[in-house]
């Protein structure tokens, strides 16, 4: 099985089709007429007025109504659209709405543990520009954070020839518990304090409105947006990086639970007084597949204790090595992972019964992970109901995907910004 890129590559001079959820019902979230207008534009690319009416379920004057402010607002404008094949020549070209790229800019921001990643796309989801840092240290002071924070969006402005001011939201994510709604982070491996305010601190320093969340949502909500969950109304996202993270779509929305801090599957229990996680507690089933618990395992069972000074990524990689050549020790710390990681998934299909889980994040390299007999034992665990399991799929793994669900989360927010009331 070989990894997917779940986005489509756009060749020189294609216009990107749309981006955002596609929608088929807004009955169990109200939304204002002129919000579930734009959010159609956008998704669909380019649409008629009649089609917004018939997928919306209005009437066509109503339509007509609120794209008139849009394209008064700037946020929408008329494209010219080729005539149909037999369609005569006479009046006017059929015209078809998009949205109008240059309404505003927005930044995704994805920090991770070894490299920092950035991208700038105008209002239609198109990509500006996009820039990344490297750095090796985990566990930094605040300060750091928020300089690296700031390096990066200055770097990936400059690309684009924009500056902060010309940005109407910033999205940024990073590992760990993270309280979107009010941007603090309760805990991230990437910072040394807790409860940290950095929505709120950036927010003021940089003059744009700031959104931060858990990065395993940024992933699923690039899926939602820009991949394979855009037509999906019920999926799951797992990562596995340094850490084991998840999303889940349910009914075309991100589920964040009651506090926003739900979903951590990566502290979950699979034993009870088990190994030691990075959090603190035993037994979660982070602590058997990430690849901190990966080396942990290969420190002992390949007697690896005179390795210690070598970064983390070169002895999973050795230990990768070791695997495919045929060391059974090194198998077995593989194997092991696999049989947790089924237990998780089993886990998530009989919580949520999605129609999909994706697989991603740079663990997803080694196979092992995925092997059929890991989706076997998912199967073997879940409830038998005479129904198809849930396809899986592994997903490309790489900063700049997470960076662009950042991107999403900016552009969610923006969106609501420049549509409310008092605003249009």
């Amino acid at each position: 099985m070989s990894p997917d890129t779940g986005f489509h590559a756009l060749e020189d001079g294609e216009a990107q089709i749309g981006c955002g959820p596609l929608i088929q019902s807004y009955e169990s979230t109200p939304r204002s007429l002129r919000m579930q207008v734009f959010d159609r534009v956008r998704a669909a690319g380019l649409i008629s007025r009649a089609d917004l009416a018939k997928d919306l379920g209005v009437s066509p004057a109503s339509v007509t109504s609120v794209v008139s402010e849009l394209i008064e607002t700037g946020m929408v404008h008329e494209v010219a659209t080729p005539k149909r094949e037999g369609e005569s020549n006479r009046g006017r070209p059929p015209v078809a709405l998009g949205v109008r790229p240059e309404a505003g800019y927005v930044a995704g921001l994805k920090l991770s543990d070894h490299r920092h990643a950035a991208i700038i796309t105008d209002f239609a989801g198109n990509t500006i520009a996009e820039a990344e840092i490297r750095h090796g240290v985990l566990q930094q002071e605040t300060e750091m954070v928020i300089r690296d924070v700031v390096r990066l969006l200055d770097d990936a402005l400059g690309q684009a020839g924009l500056t902060q001011t010309d940005l109407s939201a910033i999205g940024l994510g990073l590992p760990g518990v993270v309280d979107s709604a009010t941007g603090q982070v309760m805990w991230s491996p990437l910072m040394r304090e807790q409860g940290i305010a950095l929505g709120p601190t950036l927010e003021e320093l940089l003059g744009r409105p700031v959104r931060v969340d858990n990065d395993a949502n940024l992933v699923t909500l690039a899926e939602l947006w820009f991949g394979a969950g855009r037509a999906r109304s019920d999926f799951a996202v797992v990562t596995i990086e340094h850490g084991v993270g998840m999303g889940v779509v349910i009914n075309h929305r991100l589920y964040r639970g009651a506090m926003g801090l739900g979903l951590e599957i990566g502290h979950t229990k699979v034993q009870l007084d088990g190994a030691l996680c990075r959090c603190g507690q035993r037994g979660c089933l982070e602590a058997y597949v990430a690849d901190y618990a990966l080396v942990r395992e290969a420190t002992t069972a390949l007697n690896w204790g005179n390795r210690g000074v070598q970064s983390q990524h070169i002895l999973l990689e050795s230990l990768y090595d070791h695997a495919k050549a045929g060391n059974q020790s090194a198998r077995a710390i593989f194997k092991r992972a696999g049989r947790y990681l089924a237990l998780g998934l089993a886990n998530i299909v009989n919580l949520f019964d999605p129609a999909l889980i994706l697989l991603s994040g740079e663990r997803m390299r080694y196979d092992y992970l995925y092997a059929e007999e890991v989706l076997a034992a998912m199967r073997d665990m879940t409830l038998e109901t005479n129904r198809p399991a849930p396809v899986v799929e592994i997903r490309a793994w790489g900063d700049q995907v997470w960076a662009r669900g950042a991107a999403a989360l900016a552009l969610d927010t923006a969106t609501e910004i420049a549509l409310r009331p008092e605003a249009v």
